[in-house]
């Protein structure tokens, strides 16, 4: 049972930078046309409300904002000094951290060092300004109204589409489906093509460290159709044995359900390998690209994946958004996931007829301010660029691997980073006789650092690794090595406490 603590709120040292689960026991062992869709938009003048700092509303519960941080902006900074010419001294986290109002606080005394990124990313105040201005000045449905506030709303919400599309590099912006989350996406590919094209015989393959969103709707379908679920395991390193994966292909595999990066190992898969490899024996592939598309370029042309999922609420976007890539020519051979609104082309009393992709698959009033959110978080990013991301974050992954190696009796789950193993910017671990429960609960209380703790959505990947829960440091680009820091002198003193009672 994990030891559970309500330890009181203790004074600690300030941090001089702020920038960039088992038992005790088990533990160690591109947009068409719009102008033929509706009016031509007139011009607008939208308000640029001054935004209010929110600190009567972190002055309670153990959280008080800090008023000396800066408030420039990437977006004033790479403008000004131009992109790839910005000051040699500053760091990603540098110049991007004052655009995460958020991370400008003190929790339970301690300045905050957020690091569950894996599990949701902070957002930057243009997207909290997009959706204030969506709201704001324009809150209207879409793709229904012939007014000026209806027809503002469908561009805004027909661009975001178009800025997925061209930030996966898809072939068009048809192929991308606006969805509530990852989760919904997979449930669409598995309730609408899954129920479609499989029958009883054939076989899906994945890995055992997928996530339970990746496996779950596959079991359902396989109960119902008696489709066989074959899984990969993990090789010494603890990698998904992609060797393994690949003896699985036969004729019979129809299709294969791998994710691009571990949500809790770290490790990152050859994914254009294995769609290779796939598409050899005539099956099709679904990539969950929750933990890749935040922090890396993905171009699904070049990965040549089937479909891909991604959330929005990883990658700097709202929540309650996310998004399906498939390939035009199997969406539109795919039937209707729900029925209702939006997604018809003519309704009788007697049946109905259906909207072509990806309509087809929209029903109902859509996620709109979301999805424009979603849009102003790809142009953040992208201003950044996604390899200047991935560049910065794989030097934050070796310091936090190595950093975290330094406590004696840790066990960090995944590959040790090398030049021939990448790793994401996040590590699990237990450590021997600590339930991780209680690291992160003493963590968030006596020193204000935010990680997670339990199976992180990856039960049957835990239980191949003999535990029952982790603990988890997930880093951004807004993240610093002073952040890993605090982080591991936190956790030195949260091992040295428990360890004390022994």
């Amino acid at each position: 049972m994990a030891f559970l603590c309500n330890f009181p709120c203790v004074s600690h040292q300030s941090l001089s930078k702020l920038f960039f689960c088992s038992s005790s026991t088990s533990a160690s062992s591109s947009l068409p046309s719009l102008e033929n869709s509706f009016l031509k938009l007139p011009p607008f003048k939208l308000s640029n409300p001054t935004r209010q700092n929110p600190s009567h509303l972190t002055n309670r519960l153990g959280f008080r904002r800090l008023s000396s941080f800066a408030t420039a902006s990437v977006s004033s900074s790479i403008s000004k000094e131009g992109e790839g010419n910005l000051l040699e001294s500053a760091s990603l986290a540098d110049i991007t951290r004052p655009d995460f109002p958020i991370l400008d606080q003190e929790v339970n005394g301690s300045r905050l060092v957020y690091l569950d990124n894996a599990a949701t990313s902070q957002k930057p105040s243009a997207v909290l300004k997009a959706l204030h201005d969506y709201y704001e000045n324009y809150n209207s449905n879409v793709h229904r109204g012939i007014h000026s506030l209806s027809a503002k709303a469908t561009y805004e919400y027909e661009l975001a589409r178009k800025k997925v599309a061209t930030f996966i590099n898809a072939s068009e912006s048809r192929e991308i489906v606006f969805t509530r989350n990852a989760t919904e996406a997979i449930n669409l590919v598995a309730y609408s093509w899954g129920f479609s094209n499989l029958k009883s015989g054939d076989e899906i393959v994945l890995t055992v460290a997928e996530h339970h969103s990746a496996i779950v709707p596959w079991q359902l379908v396989a109960q119902k159709v008696g489709v066989t679920l074959k899984f990969a395991s993990l090789t010494e390193e603890q990698i998904p044995d992609i060797e393994q994966l690949k003896s699985f292909l036969s004729k019979k595999t129809k299709l294969v359900v791998i994710h691009h990066v571990s949500n809790m190992l770290g490790s990152v898969l050859p994914v254009d390998e294995i769609v290779n490899w796939s598409h050899n024996v005539g099956a099709k592939v679904l990539v969950d690209a929750s933990q890749s598309v935040p922090h890396m370029v993905v171009d699904v042309q070049r990965l040549d994946a089937d479909f891909l999922v991604a959330s929005s609420h990883k990658m700097c976007g709202p929540t309650g958004v996310g998004f399906l890539y498939g390939k035009s020519t199997l969406l539109s051979a795919m039937p209707h996931f729900l029925g209702g609104g939006e997604m018809i082309a003519d309704v009788f009393l007697d049946h109905s007829t259906y909207a072509e992709p990806p309509s087809r698959f929209e029903a109902g009033t859509p996620a709109i301010g979301e999805a424009i959110g979603l849009g102003a978080a790809i142009d953040y990013l992208s201003h950044i660029g996604m390899q200047r991301i991935h560049d910065y974050e794989t030097e934050l992954a070796n310091y936090l691997y190595h950093s975290l190696s330094s406590i004696p009796n840790i066990r960090i789950y995944g590959p040790a980073p090398s030049e021939t193993t990448p790793r994401a910017a996040l590590c699990s671990f237990n450590v021997d006789n600590v339930h991780p429960t209680d690291i992160a609960t003493f963590l968030d209380q006596q020193h204000g650092v935010a990680i997670r703790s339990g199976h992180h959505c990856t039960q049957p990947l835990h239980r191949f690794l003999g535990i029952n829960s982790s603990a988890r440091a997930s880093l951004y680009f807004y993240n610093t090595k002073e952040d890993v820091d605090a982080f591991v002198q936190g956790l030195k003193d949260t091992v040295n406490f428990f360890t004390s009672f022994k």
